[in-house]
């Protein structure tokens, strides 16, 4: 059974830098791609970044590439997000998840969610 748990979310103003971090069981962690999704409020999830299996490439969407970092530790089955220069549309619940690369979308391997963590950036 797989098993999410994010933190590391809170409130922060504009230009601010928080860490998340997603702990993973029941799956296959050293050999999974990773990825951290978020969904703000009346939107749909969307995607952040991904990592491959062994950190050698890292991937991002347009809107967070240059403020966020994503990285793993296998050895402790962790995944994390850094985030730097926080704006007022970062604000949501962030999740993460193993993810598949579908044609030029990456998406989420699992059906089943952790709780997320909300980030909150005031302006």
């Amino acid at each position: 059974q797989v098993q999410l748990v994010e933190t590391g979310g809170g409130l922060v103003q504009a230009g601010g830098s928080l860490r998340l971090t997603c702990a993973a069981s029941g799956v296959t962690f050293s050999s999974s791609p990773m990825g951290w999704f978020r969904q703000a409020p009346g939107k749909e999830r969307e995607f952040v970044a991904a990592i491959n299996w062994n950190s050698s490439n890292r991937y991002y969407a347009m809107s967070v590439k240059g403020r966020f970092t994503i990285s793993r530790d296998n050895a402790k089955n962790t995944v994390a997000l850094q985030m730097n220069n926080l704006k007022p549309e970062d604000t949501a619940v962030y999740y993460c998840n193993a993810v598949l690369l579908e044609g030029p979308r990456w998406s989420a391997a699992f059906d089943s969610w952790g709780q997320g963590t909300q980030v909150t950036v005031s302006s």
